[in-house]
């Protein structure tokens, strides 16, 4: 009697299992209109953009599309006018701005938004946020505004968010050639990263540079990839001309919109949640005495060595920035502890023709410049103590990399590890070596960071107090 009733237990699970499946077969592809309307620039690459959002949605099975075009010439309003009206909009699941620019004709652009926080997917490719520059809350709900892009680049972008749909394929980073934009009004504490630049595209100074993000606005969800200005991003069909991008690259951005776009309307899960950049130590470093010297999140615990100096450092995307202002100068930057012997350890990037030093104590000065191409001069490369010992070893990255470096000094000797390599060995320093706050080598001292030469970044900095 209980075989007889578990055998048919079994069949109902199997029945409901395979019913599942065949409803979830049958289900309706998700509506979503496709906006590439313009009333500024109108990018060549707007009709690849059509024609491959078609075919994700018709390959995937997941969406169909219709367009809201706004004209051949990209100034007519009445299709934008018709298309979204609020009752139009209601038979849609969402949208897709893709490419579009300038002040759009939406007839209702508060029901327009309305209708998103109700539960609605908001897609946004390249130029969407070059669109509505005089209505605030558009920027709010997408996340940020387009400022400026300097020439077309390749870049790696880093993959901020590996689990996501939109990044799940794309490994740790994403090279591509296209026009990088540089953005304003943009806020990592109200969207979840998924690809970033720490560095600026075109000019390699340290920073953070957002490339595509997400969030949750209100019960809907945004996706934005400031990618696709270029067709061959798009679609570098073997047989295209002028392709800078290979068919390899387009297609991960086509997995990469797919993603976004299945995660938008629902279809996938993914994470929105803003990351969290405040640094804390490893378990094991954490065992070991170690602690954080930077938040990653602001400067708590440092101070400009001079406090009418250019306030040129910042936290950025869990580093910590020097900019340079043009034709200026910025500050060193100077912790509020003063340390006597310890082990420090921190990472680095110097950008091309770049800089800085760190300061022992803030008196002996462990180098960081760009030397790559030139190798080691008379007063020392990487690693080297400033105007005392040089590296035993030349071992320094290429300008834009990340360098890992440990000091650390007991008494008046000094070890420095560069990128795994030994390249000082307990070397006596009993002088100051130039710039240091003052002459008391043996007194405990802070930790000082030179920000007067030029642009560095560094992350990661964490040290253990050795008595």
């Amino acid at each position: 009697m209980i075989n007889s009733h578990l055998k048919t237990l079994s069949r109902g699970v199997v029945f409901a299992t395979l019913l599942g499946v065949v409803c979830s077969a049958a289900a309706e592809p998700k509506r979503l209109l496709v906006v590439t309307a313009t009333k500024g620039f109108r990018h060549s690459s707007i009709p690849t953009a059509e024609r491959i959002l078609a075919m994700l949605g018709s390959e995937s099975g997941a969406f169909t599309v219709e367009y809201v075009r706004g004209g051949p010439d990209g100034k007519d309003d009445a299709d934008v006018r018709e298309k979204m009206a609020p009752a139009e909009l209601q038979k849609f699941d969402g949208v897709i701005f893709a490419n579009t620019t300038g002040e759009l004709a939406i007839p209702d652009k508060e029901f327009f938004l309305n209708w998103l926080k109700s539960g609605k997917a908001f897609v946004g490719m390249h130029s969407c946020s070059d669109t509505y520059h005089g209505y605030p809350a558009f920027i709010q709900m997408l996340g940020g505004e387009f400022r400026t892009h300097h020439a077309q680049v390749g870049i790696a972008a880093c993959n901020e968010s590996p689990e996501h749909p939109a990044n799940v394929h794309l490994g740790d980073a994403y090279e591509v050639f296209d026009e990088i934009y540089l953005f304003k009004n943009f806020d990592r504490n109200q969207v979840h990263g998924l690809l970033s630049l720490d560095k600026h595209p075109n000019e390699g100074t340290p920073g953070d540079y957002p490339v595509s993000w997400c969030k949750d606005y209100g019960k809907g969800r945004v996706f934005y990839t400031s990618l696709g200005h270029r067709e061959d991003v798009w679609d570098a069909d073997p047989d295209m001309g002028g392709r800078r991008n290979s068919p390899e690259v387009s297609k991960a951005y086509q997995q990469h919109i797919l993603g976004g776009i299945k995660w938008a309307l629902g279809l996938l899960p993914g994470d929105a949640t803003p990351q969290s950049h405040v640094y804390q130590v490893s378990p094991a470093e954490a065992a070991g005495g170690f602690r954080p010297l930077f938040t990653g999140v602001d400067l708590t615990g440092w101070h400009l060595r001079h406090a009418n100096g250019t306030a040129s450092w910042s936290a950025q995307n869990g580093m910590l920035v020097n900019e340079i202002p043009k034709d200026g100068h910025g500050t060193d930057l100077v912790t509020d502890a003063p340390f006597q012997d310890f082990t420090v350890r921190y990472e680095f990037m110097v950008p091309s023709g770049s800089n800085s030093g760190f300061y022992l104590r803030g008196r002996h000065e462990i180098q960081i410049v760009d030397d790559y191409a030139a190798g080691q001069t008379s007063l020392g490369g990487n690693g080297s103590i400033y105007n005392h010992t040089m590296a035993s070893k030349f071992v320094s990255k290429k300008p834009g990399e990340w360098q890992t470096a440990e000091a650390t000094i007991r008494g008046n000797r000094v070890t420095v590890i560069l990128n795994g390599t030994k390249v000082i060995d307990n070397v006596v320093v009993d002088r100051p070596t130039g710039g240091e706050l003052d002459g008391n080598v043996n007194a405990p001292g802070p930790i000082f960071l030179q920000g007067d030469h030029g642009a560095i970044a560094f992350r990661n900095l964490r040290i253990k107090p050795l008595r």
